[in-house]
């Protein structure tokens, strides 16, 4: 049985106004009340109307997400969608609605003054951080609470964050395959505008440098992490006269194209070559079942989501909050792709 707050705060012998505010998260409900009403409302499958919600608040009740069209951009891959799964289970936890809003590539900033001046979100997500990312200056200017899935190296505001250790992992993951003998290692990369990515490069260098490994300039390649750019970039690096032995992948997307390439070659993974991945664990695109089919650095972007989210919303709810930041650590896993440089 569905019920509306009238009868709701019927069965709890409590006014409509004090489920509501206990149900909001207002400071003056005391906490045995607000576990009571939240413990009946669960029970009873109880969603707040978001529209009257948002009238007794003062509040849109929804939350931003601005994506260019460009297919120069991360939201055109499956990553985009798992991190909005993980987004909204925090909205739909909190009564909040998902604004996504289209704009051309020089249309963000017209978009984010728009939902502003209209109040039609309480807050932004932004995505896809670049190293010098003008975004950030903008809503602290606006005034709009805003959390950023990643970071900017460049930027030197204080702002809230969400990001995972992209230069430890792959600087572990390079040490790894050194461990293993190798040491004609090829990165593919995601654009090093992007911050992730410039990071994953410094990671990667970290771990050459420290072994006196050189980094052949011909072995890095920096570009829109699709199938067909793993595809392409590993199938001229395995032309080279001196072909590495062994990848790192940016994007397990990149990598299917880099496996595609070596069976191309008839070349094996571990034996031959060697292959590790960065692993989002996307929901559609598992990296093998129990044991993996790729060795791998591996982040949740679903939970990046719900952590993005739920930082926003306690932002909305509790103004005036110092920024803060949270880093991620990948785990490295091992999986059936990596093995000793050949002989």
């Amino acid at each position: 049985m569905v019920m509306n707050l009238k009868e709701l705060s019927r069965s709890l012998g409590l006014s409509q106004t004090t489920v509501s505010r206990a149900l909001n998260g207002y400071p003056e409900v005391a906490e045995s009340t607000r576990q009571r009403v939240l413990q009946a409302a669960a029970e009873h499958n109880y969603r707040p109307n978001a529209r009257a919600k948002g009238l007794a608040t003062g509040r849109a009740m929804a939350v931003g997400h601005v994506i260019p069209v460009s297919s120069q951009h991360e939201m055109v891959n499956p990553i985009f969608t798992d991190f909005i799964a993980g987004a909204s289970e925090a909205y739909m936890r909190n009564g909040y609605d998902m604004v996504l809003s289209v704009v051309p590539d020089d249309g963000e900033e017209t978009a984010y003054r728009d939902m502003a001046m209209k109040g039609s979100v309480d807050g932004i997500i932004v995505h896809a951080p670049r190293q010098d990312d003008p975004r950030i200056a903008l809503l602290q200017e606006i005034g709009l609470p805003f959390v950023v899935h990643g970071r900017a190296s460049r930027t030197r505001a204080d702002y809230n964050w969400i990001d995972v250790n992209n230069r430890r992992a792959f600087q572990r993951a390079a040490e790894l395959l050194l461990d293993l003998g190798h040491r004609r290692i090829a990165l593919i990369n995601g654009p090093t505008s992007m911050d992730f990515a410039a990071r994953r490069l410094r990671g990667f260098h970290d771990a050459m440098a420290a072994r006196a490994v050189a980094v052949d300039p011909e072995l890095v390649r920096s570009d829109e992490m699709t199938e067909t750019y793993g595809h392409a970039a590993a199938r001229q690096m395995l032309a080279l006269d001196d072909p590495p032995t062994a990848f790192l992948s940016s994007s397990i997307i990149a990598t299917i194209g880099i496996r595609r390439a070596l069976q191309e070659t008839g070349l094996r993974l571990a034996r031959d070559v060697s292959l590790i991945t960065y692993d989002d664990e996307l929901s559609y695109l598992r990296n093998g079942g129990d044991i993996p089919t790729f060795t791998a650095t591996r982040s949740s972007v679903r939970l990046a989501g719900r952590l993005c989210a739920e930082r926003l919303i306690e932002l909305v709810k509790h103004p005036g909050q110092p920024a803060r930041q949270q880093l991620l650590e990948a785990e490295l896993i091992a999986g059936g792709s990596t093995g000793p440089a050949p002989l």
